[in-house]
């Protein structure tokens, strides 16, 4: 694995007009071939717009964005599809074609694959979201969190090393959750799949993401590992963020400091366990 950023950010700021506020500015960034990162903060601060300067929708008003060390202007528009993919908040913006199957080979297809290639993506792309047996409905027949898992199937058919994925749990049961993000891990862990997060979805990240990147007002406040960001109560209100209700707590039994970053009931008991088993040695 390089040590070279494989997606990076310098001085960027944009905006849509001159005569209008900047949305996002001086920002910089260096994401990491294998990184799994989610860009939170509320409704305005900037992630979006951050995000589709990756995949090259919006260029910079100033300053540069590279992906594998190349201006993403210098990239022509399906070559960096063939790189970054990018999934919107709803999936049904991004569908459609008359067949699951249909879906999934018309990227690979629309980059110049040999039909042999085609079909072997689409082969691939089913198993990875287990859709297989579902390959000759229509879209319209999947519920919701399969829709998002074909989407993002179709995205991986083209190659994409890169997946952007705009609140990839909207709409989803606790199940659903469960299945998408166990999903985008796998990827994530054995495919070395570069994953970048949209979300509002706090618990969610406490559970999944390793990194995390804190907006607000157009800037990054933070980008560190998710614990710490998580926990940094007077960051998260500079960005308007509730913490969580389980970090809530163990500040107020006293439990939560440096060494205890508590994001998770998991965290909540195994630091009880530590403090229970202490107590019990110096007892004897």
């Amino acid at each position: 694995m390089s040590n070279l950023p494989l997606i990076s950010f310098r001085n960027v700021s944009f905006g849509y007009e001159k005569n209008l506020p900047t949305i996002i500015r001086d920002i910089n960034l260096d994401i990491f071939e294998g990184d799994f990162v989610a860009l939170i903060g509320q409704n305005g601060a900037g992630k979006t717009t951050m995000a589709k300067h990756i995949n090259g929708i919006l260029k910079p008003t100033k300053g540069e964005v590279t992906v594998r060390g190349k201006l993403t202007s210098d990239y022509k528009r399906d070559e960096l599809a063939k790189v970054v993919g990018y999934c919107y908040q709803n999936p049904d913006h991004q569908i459609f074609s008359q067949t699951v199957e249909k879906e999934i080979a018309y990227g690979p297809k629309a980059i110049g694959l040999s039909p042999a290639e085609v079909q072997e993506r689409v082969k691939d792309a089913l198993h990875l979201v287990d859709l297989e047996e579902k390959r000759q409905l229509h879209p319209s027949l999947l519920g919701r969190g399969e829709r998002q898992r074909l989407a993002v199937a179709s995205i991986l058919a083209m190659g994409a090393s890169i997946l952007v994925i705009d609140e990839p749990t909207t709409g989803l049961d606790y199940a659903g959750i469960t299945r998408i993000m166990n999903l985008l891990r796998t990827w994530n862990e054995k495919m070395k799949v570069t994953i970048i997060i949209i979300t509002h979805d706090i618990p969610m990240v406490a559970d999944y993401v390793p990194r995390t990147i804190i907006m607000a007002q157009g800037q990054i406040l933070k980008n560190a590992p998710t614990p710490e960001v998580l926990t940094d109560f007077a960051l998260l209100k500079m960005a308007a963020v509730k913490p969580l209700q389980v970090t809530r707590v163990s500040e107020r039994l006293g439990i939560l400091n440096a060494d205890n970053r508590i994001i998770t009931v998991r965290n909540l008991f195994q630091v009880l366990s530590n403090l229970k088993n202490e107590e019990s040695a110096e007892v004897k």
